[in-house]
């Protein structure tokens, strides 16, 4: 029992990647697109003072906007497809009837009540205009729900069978209809737990957001959660709830630090009162904290370990490191590098993780004003650079400290208690299959090493890793599964092993899932 809600919590925590995938990007575009369209940035350069250059930069800026302004249906529809076992597709399609009922259940009980508030006040008491709905704002909790429902709903009743003169009703079509009913009494009650959620939420806000703090605690726990795959429903917790706190922003109020900063990040810019009030305080939860992994402790984790390789097996672990370390650099992906040392060494790992905490504390002190969700080159030279106001020299200062920090004492904590982090191994791992792209060989490999085809229960992936359920954890062969090239594997539990290959996973479970119906 125990292990089947670790299981969920896990897969929960993976489904919310979905709509952080295109928040990402968009968010990208928004962010070039928000700062040459900024007063200070076309006095700096004229240039993008043509009207229809700024025509065409505004008009990108609002069609980007769209997915900001519909997050929660984001939520609703990747929760409902991650979650959901069968059906993904009426799944997702029934999150969609569940999240307007919520909506439309709320409203009405607010007119029952007498409880709907003005326009103009609304906002001040927790009600907002949601696809032309008053409703209260539960925002991604609303999307959430609906897309636990909907899964829930499509995995149990997908198969329902009604008497032949209602079978036009029956099975997928069902779970449409059902997903409705089901959705009213929730929507009737979230009114009554969500006071006392929104209470639970504030009282532990303090904790996550203590300055200066806060900004090492959250991120000590979030490397911490990253073995049991937990760290991605922290992340949404305090981007989206009242856990990050509640601020009030030209007479909105905004739930959540990703919320607040969409808002003066993307509408309002560093010329606003809010940027030096609100940036600086969340800005180390989201891109400034990444960063400091991303840019300077990766980098740093990954010279250390090729300093303490083998003399035989450096020039291996060289495109081994250095793949690892410009994943994170580039694409924001840290586990690689991670998982080369997590179980090997959790002395190591433990290490790592309390650094982390301790060395992001800077930041709470200092005016860092650097926008976005990700910490790749490209965010720093977007949102660091772009905008007026950053403090990016300050992150670069204390970015320097933490790589000197990380590899001094990686390396000495390496060669001391002689750890096998890459390179250090008797047996150095072939990544040339990887290199190549041969991802089909690759696929056939990792079957094989698996027990073969029949042995093989369920195949799913997460950023980085391949999940797999077996029949017998007994077949399992590790000498096999070095020769994929993957990283490092371990058995969370049971008959289900983690087999990790970075930015290459989801190539590698695609062709494993056609190798799989040959």
């Amino acid at each position: 029992m125990r292990s089947n809600f670790k299981t969920a919590i896990q897969t929960f925590g993976r489904s919310l990647l979905l709509p952080i995938g295109i928040m990402a990007p968009v968010g990208m575009i928004m962010g070039v697109m928000g700062a040459f369209t900024q007063s200070y940035m076309i006095e700096t350069f004229p240039m993008l003072g043509n009207e229809t250059l700024q025509t065409i930069l505004s008009s990108a800026q609002q069609i980007s906007s769209v997915i900001f302004n519909n997050i929660p249906i984001l939520f609703a529809m990747g929760v409902a497809y991650g979650m959901s076992k069968h059906e993904k597709g009426i799944a997702v399609f029934s999150s969609m009837i569940s999240y307007l009922t919520l909506l439309m259940v709320m409203n009405v009980y607010l007119t029952v009540t007498g409880t709907m508030a003005e326009p103009e006040v609304m906002g001040e008491v927790g009600q907002a205009v949601v696809l032309g709905i008053q409703t209260i704002r539960i925002d991604v909790a609303g999307g959430i729900i609906a897309g636990l429902l909907a899964a829930f709903v499509t995995d149990r009743y997908y198969r329902l069978r009604l008497p032949l003169a209602f079978a036009f009703f029956s099975g997928k079509k069902s779970v449409l209809i059902l997903t409705f009913l089901y959705t009213i009494p929730i929507g009737l009650v979230i009114p009554f737990i969500w006071s006392l959620f929104t209470n639970l939420l504030i009282f532990i806000s303090p904790i996550l957001m203590n300055e200066p703090f806060g900004p090492g605690i959250y991120w000590l726990l979030n490397r911490a959660l990253i073995p049991l795959g937990l760290h991605h429903v922290l992340a949404s917790v305090v981007r989206f709830t009242e856990a990050g706190g509640v601020y009030m922003i030209e007479g909105i109020q905004q739930v959540g630090i990703l919320n607040a900063m969409n808002q003066v990040l993307f509408d309002l810019g560093p010329t606003h009162e809010s940027w030096g009030r609100i940036m600086p305080v969340i800005s180390p939860y989201l891109a400034g904290g990444q960063m400091l992994n991303t840019l300077f402790r990766v980098p740093a984790i990954g010279l250390a370990m090729y300093h303490s390789a083998f003399a035989k097996n450096k020039k291996i672990a060289k495109g081994v490191i250095l793949t690892i370390v410009l994943t994170a650099f580039l694409g924001n992906i840290t586990e690689p590098l991670e998982f080369s040392f997590m179980f090997i060494s959790p002395l190591l790992y433990l290490l790592y993780i309390v650094l982390v905490g301790i060395t992001t504390i800077p930041l709470g002190l200092l005016d860092i004003s650097i926008g976005y969700i990700r910490g790749t080159i490209f965010d720093f030279g977007i949102f660091g650079l772009l905008y007026a106001d950053t403090g990016w020299l300050n992150l670069i200062i204390v970015g320097i400290i933490n790589f000197v920090v990380f590899y001094f004492v990686f390396k000495y904590v390496i060669k001391k208690f002689n750890i096998t982090t890459p390179g250090r191994e008797e047996e150095n791992r072939d990544v040339t299959l990887l290199n190549e792209k041969q991802y089909d060989k690759i696929a056939a490999i990792v079957v094989q090493a698996l027990g073969g085809k029949e042995n093989i229960i369920h195949v799913d992936n997460c950023v980085s890793r391949l999940r797999i359920d077996l029949k017998d954890q007994d077949k399992f062969d590790e000498k096999i599964i070095k020769q994929s090239g993957s990283s490092g594997f371990f058995f969370p539990k049971k008959r289900h092993i983690h087999v990790v290959f970075g930015p290459h996973v989801e190539f590698v479970r695609n062709e494993i899932d056609d190798y799989l119906k040959k």
